[in-house]
């Protein structure tokens, strides 16, 4: 069997705000086409985690290699360039709210591509209709629902094809249904085209749902105290926090 591919690899990391650390030795990896979750309570610092993978804050100590390159390590050129290569949704789905669905998922492809109007608008559709908004270009994001709005958000994060995705609380002010056609699509990713995703969540029925592998950030100890699928964590694992946490407290 051959060895799997990593995609993303944390090496010694530590993250801090001043003289504050929020978690310290951070290691992992993420392999290609695996749907892996950054888990655990309020304030333990998984949005913080995802804003050091994505390029947006740098780390105090340690390493970040995407796809084999230091992310924190690379000039200003290199990192723009690592960035770039990998798609981000943000909570609200950071659309622009004066801008059409197509033109929202356009923007990218007219700024980092040389592709004529009539491939962008090809591509736009094709996103578009990926994440199952087709026929909603000339749509603005005040007139779709919550749920609409994340997947539009998605289609943008794809519109450059990326094979790494990355999703800060994606069911965060959906409602159930929304939540559950939210995973869905997430899953399909990853089966149709063999996307890495890496999901920042304290919703344990998309965990469950959608986790392939898993990391377990702890406030108090300011490190990761359990790793793996959530589903044998839930069962089997030593730590009774992480037995908690994924029992709802019925241990």
């Amino acid at each position: 069997m051959s060895e799997r591919e990593v995609k993303i690899k944390v090496e010694n990391l530590e993250m801090s705000y001043g003289s504050f650390v929020i978690q310290r030795d951070l290691n992992f990896e993420v392999y290609k086409g695996e749907v892996f979750i950054i888990m655990g309570g309020s304030g333990c610092g998984k949005s913080t985690l995802l804003r050091h993978l994505i390029g947006l804050k740098s780390p105090a100590k340690g390493n970040i290699y995407i796809r084999g390159k230091n992310l924190w390590k690379s000039n200003e050129a290199e990192r723009a360039q690592i960035v770039r290569s990998v798609g981000v949704l943000f909570q609200s789905g950071a659309l622009w709210s004066s801008m059409t669905l197509a033109e929202n998922v356009a923007a990218p492809l007219k700024e980092y591509t040389n592709l004529n109007e009539n491939q962008i608008d090809e591509l736009v559709r094709l996103k578009l209709s990926l994440v199952g908004l087709a026929g909603f270009e000339n749509f603005y994001p005040s007139e779709i629902s919550g749920g609409m709005r994340k997947r539009a958000g998605l289609a943008r994060a794809m519109s450059l094809d990326p094979d790494v995705l990355f999703f800060d609380e994606p069911s965060a002010g959906l409602d159930p249904l929304s939540s559950k056609r939210l995973d869905e699509l997430i899953l399909e990713l990853r089966d149709s085209l063999n996307t890495t995703i890496v999901v920042v969540t304290h919703e344990l029925q998309s965990i469950f749902e959608i986790a392939d592998n898993s990391i377990f950030l702890d406030p108090q100890e300011r490190t990761i105290i359990a790793k793996g699928n959530p589903k044998e964590l839930a069962k089997n694992s030593n730590v009774k926090k992480v037995r908690e946490f994924l029992n709802r407290g019925e241990i």
